[in-house]
């Protein structure tokens, strides 16, 4: 079957090239599965043995995925197991990329407590997403692989072995569009996990350019603009126009310089103003403590 379209993912390095080494077979591809590593630097893979077509490696400083190129994009790989009888795997029209990282929350939580940067498929970043959804788009542009992906991507370990959504032989020899190796017949690997395909072909279509997976806050707080407020120095005015209660109005101004320090700290994490709330603030507390020291 003759190859067509370009083969070469552009800024792709070749500097790891099994292609000569293992010829492998032509195909027109329309398939992508995803694999991850389980580790935190480019692999070896046997001398190009178990080579995939692509391996996707995080530079963390520069924030974002340095790819390396192994075989043509229309030529089989070898990562995926292929066993006698029942259908082919590396050969059924099957582009194969690797992910420098885990899928394995246990593997995961060990090396955040050593201090690994790594990528973890359940919490990519966003520019690793969007990095992936660049190469989903590319394949699909040059080569007519569909962004789509009629199957679920279970979370590691239920992903391993007879885990429900890999697919029969049938299934495999009609499916087009992106899977992972936990879809592959013949395999019982469990990679990528729970991968956020959605988010990543969203992304390559031009219809979402948000994380897959957005932080989240149980307890939102509504910012009050500065200019909504009324000076604290008017405030304490109003609530204690006389001597009477100021010790304890006293105690509640304390409380509400606190509680207002605490908020510009949060808001410093968040935002560029900080500065003009820092230089607000101050002139609030000090209307406040000019008020507070009349009324002693």
């Amino acid at each position: 079957m003759a190859k067509t379209g370009p083969q070469r993912y552009p800024g792709a390095s070749t500097a790891y090239w099994y292609g000569t080494k293992y010829p492998g077979s032509a195909m027109e591809s329309n398939v992508i599965v995803w694999h991850t590593t389980e580790g935190t630097s480019l692999p070896s893979y046997d001398g190009g043995a178990s080579a995939p077509n692509f391996t996707a490696k995080p530079d963390f400083t520069a924030k974002r995925l340095v790819w390396y190129q192994h075989f043509d994009f229309d030529v089989s790989s070898r990562a995926l197991v292929n066993k006698a009888g029942g259908v082919q795997t590396n050969t059924l029209n099957v582009v194969q990329v690797e992910i420098v990282g885990t899928c394995d929350p246990a593997t995961h939580t060990r090396w955040a407590r050593s201090g690994y940067q790594h990528l973890y498929t359940p919490e990519l970043p966003d520019w690793a997403i969007r990095d992936l959804a660049a190469f989903a788009k590319w394949a699909h542009d040059q080569h007519g692989v569909p962004l789509t992906s009629a199957v679920t991507f279970k979370a590691y370990p239920s992903s391993y072995g007879g885990n429900g959504v890999r697919m029969s032989n049938s299934k495999w020899q009609s499916f087009t569009g992106h899977c992972g190796h936990q879809h592959v017949p013949e395999n019982d690997h469990g990679d990528p996990g729970d991968f956020p395909i959605m988010a990543i072909l969203a992304r390559a279509k031009g219809t979402s350019a948000a994380p897959s997976k957005p932080a989240t806050n149980p307890t939102p707080e509504t910012d009050m603009k500065l200019s909504d407020q009324i000076t604290l120095g008017d405030w304490v005015k109003k609530q204690w126009p006389d001597d009477k209660g100021l010790a304890d109005g006293k105690v509640a101004v304390n409380t509400a310089l606190g509680s207002g320090y605490a908020h510009a700290r949060r808001s410093a994490e968040n935002s560029d103003q900080i500065l003009t709330e820092l230089k607000a603030l101050r002139a609030e507390v000090a209307l406040l403590r000019a008020a507070v020291t009349k009324g002693a």
